[in-house]
């Protein structure tokens, strides 16, 4: 009987899963082997799921009927994978997007490692709580079924110490105010694809993640050196709800003017903001771009400009760059958004090329470009797969 590794992803309201394959029963250093994903989503609201082959056809997804919570849904994946004939589950890989100071590295879940990530939920309370709940459904359906955390944080747990710290007094950094940095995963996907796809890793690299949560991430040798998102998940770029950097005097000025409170201000931080608020239309930009209403047009430029400042940002903590990747369901698909980013970087001797760009790449710049832009599709999923495949092999 084939095994198999399940990659799990959950979201506020939704669970993302992938199945992949491992060389038969016995665990090898071969690649994972994608085999389905799909989704379970409107948890909590009106449930409906999906599913797709390795080469992308639809095929019916995991049974709703009665999912009303998070373990619900995992409880309907694990059901679904269980009609696969001739399949077993080898292990549970998951995202989980903080893993604090302590877990900079995937780990085999256990009791104490899911007490500690729970402790670290005030950091990423629109993530964390649901990337528990789905290791505690899984731990409890499937008690023998091995589970590994995969942390969206590890990547950037090599940064140097200047470049993790706030200007705070001791005492609190030693509580753990500091910067995390997330889309962890991402970059390290983007990392080992980028040499397929450009002919090399360049020494210099700037990576964007832009979706509906954006952070872009400065690389030096494979290393992340700087990155814009910090302590928490809402800090640096505009994103699709989320306000990104904000001036601290702002809040202190709405708790005093305004009277709100913490949940007050976290709604409108996380919830409120970003392209949602400027706008007041969608934070969606497929949305925003088919607009002809104005504010979509304001709330697109201030998302662009806010890219190209922390672009100069990133390059300070470079000393230069070699390549831009843009990656993310905007960074991969709205040419509008790349096209204006890469107009603002001339001066970094970025020369884009406007059919290539409408076309998606995966080359954005013309040849007497003196930094390349490319598209680079990122998979979180398989660097997931392959974490799980990589501590079972160290536990057998």
């Amino acid at each position: 009987m084939a095994s198999a590794i399940l990659t799990i992803n959950a979201g506020s309201s939704s669970v993302k899963f992938a199945v992949f394959a491992t060389m038969g029963p016995t665990l090898t250093s071969n690649d994972p082997t994608l085999l389905w994903r799909g989704v379970v989503e409107g948890i909590g609201v009106q449930p409906r799921s999906s599913a797709e082959n390795a080469d992308g056809l639809a095929i019916a997804g995991p049974s709703v009927a009665g999912v009303v919570d998070h373990a619900g849904a995992i409880a309907s994946c694990l059901d679904w994978i269980a009609e696969r004939d001739g399949l077993a589950l080898a292990a549970a890989g998951h995202r989980v997007v903080h893993g604090g100071q302590r877990h900079s590295a995937p780990a085999r879940v256990d009791r104490d490692l899911i007490e500690d990530l729970a402790k670290l939920a005030p950091l990423a309370p629109h993530h964390q709580p649901h990337n528990v709940a789905a290791i505690s459904a899984i731990a409890t359906r499937r008690p023998d079924l091995p589970q590994i955390a995969c942390f969206d944080t590890a990547f950037h747990a090599a940064q140097p110490e200047l470049a993790r710290r706030y200007a705070l007094p001791l005492d609190l950094e030693e509580t753990g105010i500091r910067r995390y940095g997330f889309h962890g995963l991402s970059y390290e996907y983007l990392v080992g694809a980028a040499p397929a796809v450009i002919g090399r890793l360049p020494e210099r690299l700037i990576a964007l993640h832009l979706g509906n949560g954006a952070s872009m991430c400065a690389i030096r040798a494979g290393q992340s050196v700087a990155t814009t998102m910090g302590f928490s998940t809402i800090d640096g770029l505009m994103m699709g709800t989320r306000a990104g950097s904000v001036d601290p005097g702002v809040l202190l000025f709405l708790m005093r003017e305004r009277a709100m409170g913490h949940a007050e201000l976290t709604d409108l931080l996380y919830n409120r903001s970003g392209l949602k608020g400027v706008s007041g239309i969608s934070s969606d930009m497929r949305t925003l771009l088919a607009s002809d209403d104005p504010r979509a047009a304001a709330a697109i430029e201030l998302y662009c400009y806010r890219v190209m400042r922390e672009i100069g940002s990133l390059v300070a903590a470079l000393g230069g760059v070699d390549a831009l990747l843009f990656a993310g369901g905007v960074g991969e698909r709205a040419a509008p958004v790349r096209a204006r980013i890469l107009s603002h970087l001339g001066w970094l001797g970025v020369v884009p090329d406007e059919a290539a760009n409408r076309a998606c790449g995966p080359c954005l710049t013309r040849p007497d470009s003196r930094v390349g832009a490319w598209v680079v599709p990122t998979n979180e999923e398989i660097v997931i797969a392959r974490h799980a495949q990589a501590v079972l092999k160290q536990l057998s």
